[in-house]
């Protein structure tokens, strides 16, 4: 299966005193979407914002939201997020023990839904839902704080996502993020990535478009 591969800066790296610049400058720069980062302070070590932000960046973004809830019962949130503007909802495996019930809501209000894994989980332990989703977002770092360092085994993961949807004709994209910079998104891509998460290796350089265009060049 091939599909377009899609660059998403994550907005948890951009200055948020001058989020709205910041935004039309990386969409302007060639951004495909826009990673937002959910966190609640107990799934994950540390807050970030909640869904009144993302309905503020919904009124300015020009192109799709990817929204990853980093949360404790993620249940309880969908439609609170779906109305915020997510075109992209992604809950994580470890954070709910109702699945399929989840992503089968937020299908039903005709978003994508999707399933994210930490570094410590086998893909395997999603195959009763692969058949579901629309998207698979394999954590290369540990959730919670940016601008860590890319987790070597997680290209295993990505691969074993990649053969599985090959041999079982699902349609499934694959995202991965954390650590992702000009100097591994190429193997990320040869081993089956489609949606590539960018944070600090974007919003610390002075020219988005530069880094995002070098980016793209290695897919």
């Amino acid at each position: 299966m091939k599909s377009k591969k899609l660059i998403a800066p994550s907005l948890l790296s951009a200055d948020f005193l001058h989020l709205e610049r910041e935004i039309n400058d990386v969409q302007e720069a060639g951004a495909d979407m826009l990673h937002l980062d959910v966190m609640d302070g107990h799934f994950v070590p540390n807050m970030t914002f909640g869904s009144f932000i993302v309905r503020q960046i919904k009124s300015i973004a020009t192109v799709p939201l990817d929204v990853h809830l980093m949360i404790e019962n993620p249940q309880h949130w969908i439609s609170a997020y779906i109305d915020a503007g997510a075109d992209f909802l992604t809950i994580h495996y470890e954070a709910d023990c109702h699945l399929n019930r989840s992503i089968t809501e937020i299908k039903k209000f005709g978003r994508k839904a999707g399933v994210s894994i930490n570094p410590s989980t086998h893909p395997m332990l999603l195959e009763y839902i692969l058949e579901y989703v629309d998207l698979v977002l394999v954590m290369s770092v540990n959730p919670g704080f940016g601008g860590q360092r890319f987790i070597e085994n997680s290209v295993k993961k990505i691969v074993w996502l990649f053969e599985y949807r090959e041999r079982h004709g699902l349609d499934f994209l694959i995202e991965v993020d954390g650590g992702v910079n000009e100097n591994n998104i190429k193997l990320l891509s040869e081993a089956g990535v489609d949606i590539f998460v960018a944070g600090s290796s974007i919003f610390s350089k002075s020219d988005y478009k530069a880094v995002i265009d070098r980016m793209r060049e290695s897919l």
